[in-house]
């Protein structure tokens, strides 16, 4: 079972994520240069929807850190976090996980974990303390070796109780974390421990052929002497406006899965996804330029099998008009690409369709959607609802 979202997102001028010279990024498309705002960027963007608007609990979300030895000290008992010792502690049992530090105390890479696993480590580190205490060094002279890597790490796991390894790496489990199930992670070093990610996540592509602007200013420094001439600071800055195509998907089986099969949880990380999906939005240079534009059209497919995207409704630029918007004619392409496809390939196995837009387009295939009209709420609320109630027929088959 999958859910897909199809967003149409008009941004006014805007550099909302940028590349390594600091001008919005952007791509090939169909021949065109396109604006382009990375996957990335967009999963970010939600990730912390969830946490600044409360749409999960903390405890259900995850954080991607090298700091973990930091973070594992924080968690720890008063008594334990004022041992002169705590620090060699758990970088004893980091390390013997097999997880590597450097000199500064900070993970080789970024990890991915929940907030339930770091917990757990900090918990299972607090309870073996004396065994995980360093040893007194040993009186007899040591043979000096070339460093090896390999050999480091084999140390360091033997320095850690071969039982005690096993729970720390039984905490690696996941920790029932909403974003680490529906992002995945990898681990290098502990392949069994990564995770495949629930959803995907496309790229944003502008609908229209891209044309780069450029923003130069002045800063005038408020303190120099009134017959100072001259700015205190000048600069220039690239950005653009455009609207793009921005589609997600998620596997809602498999989501269910890495919840260690809680239909309650996924139900609400389904719900969390779709509202941060459709609400957050990319913070570069927003304190500048305030593009706080919500989607002009938000359309939802549930299905049980195959997957969709339509950026090839925009393999030709859209081109406003006189008549017509970049938006609406942006929605009425989407509207036709739709229908060539399911006059091509059909749409068996497609369980559900809704559509919220705020443009009055007349649309020939993605007009006649079961919105329930009837409903109170506002469209949006009525579309999750509505979803999550197609998708609802997942729950025996995750279990």
């Amino acid at each position: 079972m999958f859910v897909e979202l199809h967003l149409l997102q008009n941004f006014s001028p805007s550099n909302l994520n940028r590349d390594d010279t600091g001008a919005p990024k952007d791509c090939e498309f169909g021949g065109y240069r396109r604006a382009r705002i990375s996957s990335q960027c967009i999963k970010r963007s939600i990730r912390n929807h969830f946490k600044s608007q409360a749409l999960l609990p903390t405890e259900n979300l995850a954080h991607r850190t090298k700091r973990l030895a930091e973070e594992v000290v924080k968690r720890l008992p008063a008594e334990k976090r004022e041992d002169p010792q705590a620090r060699a502690v758990i970088d004893t049992a980091i390390k013997g996980t097999g997880l590597g530090l450097d000199e500064k105390g900070l993970t080789q890479y970024l990890l991915f974990l929940g907030d339930g696993e770091i917990q757990k480590v900090a918990s299972l580190i607090a309870q073996n303390w004396e065994k995980l205490l360093p040893k007194p060094a040993s009186t007899t002279p040591a043979t000096p070796k070339k460093p090896n890597k390999k050999d480091e790490k084999k140390e360091a796991k033997e320095t850690v109780p071969a039982d005690l390894r096993k729970q720390l790496l039984d905490a690696l489990d996941g920790g029932r974390a909403a974003d680490l199930a529906l992002f995945g992670r990898m681990l290098a070093d502990m392949p069994d421990k990564s995770r495949d990610a629930a959803s995907q996540v496309a790229h944003a592509l502008s609908t229209n052929k891209v044309s780069m602007e450029m923003d130069y200013f002045t800063a005038v420094d408020d303190l120099q002497s009134e017959d100072a001439t001259g700015a205190g600071m000048i600069g220039s800055v690239e950005f653009n406006s455009s609207c793009f195509y921005r589609y997600a998907n998620v596997d809602v089986t498999l989501l269910t899965r890495n919840l260690d099969g809680d239909a309650e949880l996924a139900n609400s990380t389904l719900r969390a996804f779709l509202r941060a999906a459709v609400e957050a939005v990319p913070t570069g240079k927003q304190n500048s330029m305030a593009a706080h534009n919500p989607p002009s059209c938000v359309l939802a497919v549930v299905r049980d099998r195959g997957l969709w995207s339509l950026a090839n409704a925009f393999v030709q630029p859209v081109r406003p008009n006189e008549k017509k918007s970049l938006i609406l004619q942006s929605i009425e392409a989407l509207d036709a690409y739709w229908g060539k496809l399911t006059e091509t390939y059909g749409n068996e196995g497609i369980r559900y369709r809704g559509l919220c837009l705020l443009e009055d387009a007349k649309l020939a295939h993605l007009a006649k959607v079961n919105l329930d009209a009837t409903n109170e709420k506002p469209k949006f609320e009525r579309l999750i609802d509505e979803v999550l109630a197609a998708a609802g027929g997942t729950r025996e088959e995750a279990s």
